[in-house]
């Protein structure tokens, strides 16, 4: 049963078990396991079997559609992903002119960027044209360096959905992407984080982005160029990565400026991302003011 951050009416923001609709509030249920996600994570065994044990009958518990639900993760040391990472994305931005490295190509999101899964995400005045990008995310569990292809999924606290979304105007200036990828509000997470041993094979999760409706992205995890588990060895050569470092893995192809013409987010827009067995978010974008 995922993990997820919530609030009510006063505003705290408590860690809770989702248990079918509704969420245990584990500072009712189990006050000795820590109250946020990146706690819980570093926590490892020690909390593992306290929260396996909680059950739909724990005390604390409510209505998912009485709560706000809040990124998981709010405050990660780390929020990285990977660009050109399903071919078809690859081809299409090939016709954009920009080639396909031969190496795994990384690039910071800064984490001032993320927001939560029904936030809503803000156009910036400065950009005119602002894209979407749906992506399966990985949060790192344990602490981890120079590790296998083959260590790697011991290393996973779990998975949730991320949208990319990136003005590209910004993206293009720099080879770094950085700014293009990290204007605030431009990394909405959630709904909540899926610990990995429920998540079963994650290289087999049907991703799907739709906007105002509209199908745009349609994808297989299993299309994935370098897997998650090639992915995390390969940036465990750089850095130590820590629990709650986030992972972005890549989008596939039907991100608006791919499309011919090229068709970007407006005020109004409601953008949808959907994976097989982690849920979905829905951000509705609107104007800076």
């Amino acid at each position: 049963m995922p993990l997820a951050i919530f609030s009510q009416n006063d505003g705290a923001r408590r860690l809770g078990k989702v248990i079918g609709d509704t969420v245990v509030d584990l500072s009712v249920a189990a006050p000795d396991l820590p109250g946020d996600v990146v706690g819980f994570l570093a926590a490892g065994e020690r909390a593992l079997p306290v929260y396996r044990s909680i059950g739909a009958d724990a005390p604390g518990r409510r209505a998912l559609a009485e709560v706000r639900l809040h990124a998981p993760v709010p405050s990660p040391e780390k929020y990285l992903a990977i660009g050109m990472n399903y071919s078809d994305h690859g081809a299409e931005a090939k016709r954009l002119g920009v080639e396909v490295p031969p190496w795994q190509l990384w690039f910071n999101k800064q984490i001032s960027c993320i927001n939560g899964p029904f936030d809503d995400v803000i156009l910036p005045k400065v950009s005119e044209k602002t894209d979407y990008e749906a992506e399966l995310a990985v949060v790192i569990g344990r602490a981890c360096r120079y590790i296998s292809p083959e260590e790697a999924p011991a290393v996973i606290g779990g998975y949730m959905i991320a949208n990319d979304v990136s003005a590209r105007d910004w993206q293009m200036r720099t080879g770094t992407m950085t700014l293009g990828k990290s204007f605030d509000t431009h990394g909405p997470i959630g709904p909540w984080l899926t610990l990995s041993e429920e998540v079963g094979d994650p290289h087999a999760l049907d991703i799907r982005m739709f906007v105002n409706g509209e199908q745009r992205q349609a994808a297989n995890t299993s299309q994935l160029i370098y897997n998650i588990w090639e992915q995390i060895s390969y940036l465990s050569q750089v850095m130590t990565l820590k629990p709650g470092d986030i992972l972005a893995t890549g989008t596939p192809a039907g991100v608006g400026v791919a499309r011919n013409p090229p068709v970007f987010l407006k005020p109004g827009d409601v953008m949808r991302v959907e994976i097989a067995g982690l849920g979905h978010i829905e951000n509705r974008v609107v104007a800076e003011s």
